[in-house]
């Protein structure tokens, strides 16, 4: 962080997680900074989509920038809506749930709305507090550290509008808050709009991915091999010396865990879900299951992974693939294990070939489905794939595991430097909120 000036002089706020606060500046409770207690929202349920109607705000439609979503929009009749009508600078604080501590500033420019159960409404006293600096003070580390707090003494994620009522905050003057609001405002902008740039650039750098693996699966690598019409018209030319083939022909045993859900537990196998499987790899950081030791034979029956098998999703997500790195492994439902024909076809080439455009097309354009689409076996044994020779998918797959592997490292170094600036976004708001820099020159 830059070297900002600190105030001359500093006080004891006599509340231990905000610490020292400059010595004209008060702790004020919630409770005594509104203008009415704190209110729970509308208990009804989200069904209206009328735009003639007040907007029904609940916490889904509050997105991460503190804007609202435009298509998540619901509404409530006026004469339920109205005991529930949002002002200018009311903030909502979010109660319970994985979204407990959110926060969101109404403006009028959203226009007409009311705020549903699981929110609790604040109406700020403005003679005494600004509303723009009340949020900033939400969106720091010293609030999230109080909701932590809450959460140790209480051992539920649930605030209640008693709890919250009792928070403290550190409040400076009214014309001091002015120019902390504003000073973050300029500061705040030039970060997200850096931050947006680089999740901009990760978007671009994941395209250039596809774009790579997509034409050296369906070109190959040689630009000069002779060519010949593949007979699909949005594919448009293959090499010459390439098949087009089901995927029934290269595979020997497609395996399908479908049936009963095993049970889980806290220690055992490792068990492999739809959604442990993105961008080619298997990912425990989401989420990580375990099946019964004394259970994996006999839910492993159709078919043991082997190291180097590829494994496809066939819904929620559709389409996703990867190979198995360990063979003390277990697979879920709605996802299939492929045995190839290791003389036809390379595991290395027949995954990148799943995550290309051509292999998305083919899943997707065969998947069924009312809620969520889905693939059934027979549908996904007859999607088509090109088959080099065998040389030449080894080549390739090497190839890409290269190429790959170079912009997988840029957007992991993008996605730190974007987590760093994020950091230092929340220590200036925590910084300037606190009183631990001194901004008021810098106006």
């Amino acid at each position: 962080m830059k070297n900002w000036q600190r105030y001359p002089e500093y006080k004891d706020s006599g509340v231990e997680w905000l610490g020292e606060i400059p010595k004209h500046w008060q702790v004020k409770r919630l409770k005594y900074i509104i203008t009415e207690p704190l209110k729970y929202g509308a208990n009804e349920s989200a069904e209206l989509n009328d735009k003639d109607c007040p907007r029904f705000i609940r916490i889904t439609d509050i997105a991460e920038d503190g804007t609202l979503r435009e298509e998540t929009f619901r509404s409530l009749p006026h004469d339920i809506a109205k005991p529930f009508i949002l002002k200018t600078g009311d903030i909502l604080f979010a109660r319970s749930g994985s979204t407990v501590g959110k926060t969101f500033m109404y403006r009028e420019h959203w226009g007409i709305a009311c705020y549903a159960g699981y929110l609790i409404r604040a109406r700020l006293r403005l003679s005494k507090v600004l509303p723009e600096f009340i949020s900033y003070f939400a969106n720091s580390s010293v609030y999230w550290n109080w909701i932590s707090s809450i959460f140790i003494q209480a051992t539920i994620q649930n605030v209640s509008a008693e709890k919250y009522a009792n928070l403290g905050l550190s409040t400076p003057p009214l014309s001091e808050q002015k120019s902390i609001a504003h000073f973050l405002d300029l500061e705040t902008s030039k970060l997200d709009k850096l931050i947006a740039k680089k999740q901009r650039f990760i978007e671009l750098l994941q395209e250039k991915r596809t774009a790579l693996i997509s034409h050296a699966v369906t070109k190959g690598l040689n630009p000069d091999i002779p060519m010949k019409d593949s007979g699909i018209s949005w594919l448009g030319q293959i090499p010459k010396h390439w098949e087009i083939c089901q995927l029934r022909r290269i595979v020997n045993k497609f395996v399908d865990y479908r049936g009963a859900t095993p049970e889980k537990v806290s220690q055992g196998i490792p068990l492999i879900t739809a959604r442990n499987i993105k961008n080619g790899t298997i990912d425990f950081s989401v989420s990580q299951e375990f099946i019964k030791e004394q259970d994996y034979n006999s839910w492993m029956v159709r078919g043991f992974p082997k190291i180097g098998d590829v494994i496809v999703t066939t819904e929620a997500p559709l389409g996703e693939s990867a190979q198995i790195i360990d063979e003390n492994i277990a697979l879920a439902q709605r996802v299939i294990l492929l045995k190839s024909r290791t003389s036809q076809v390379n595991n290395d080439y027949l995954k990148y070939h799943f995550v290309s455009q051509f292999g998305q097309a083919e899943l997707w354009s065969k998947a069924t489905g009312s809620t969520a689409l889905g693939i059934k076996a027979s549908h996904f044994k007859a999607t088509l794939v090109l088959v080099p020779p065998l040389s030449e998918q080894k080549a390739i797959a090497h190839f890409l595991d290269q190429e790959t592997a170079k912009i997988d490292t840029l957007i992991e170094k993008t996605k730190t430097s974007i987590e760093k600036l994020k950091e230092y976004r929340t220590a200036l708001i925590s910084a300037a909120v606190t009183g631990k820099i001194d901004i008021r020159e810098e106006i």
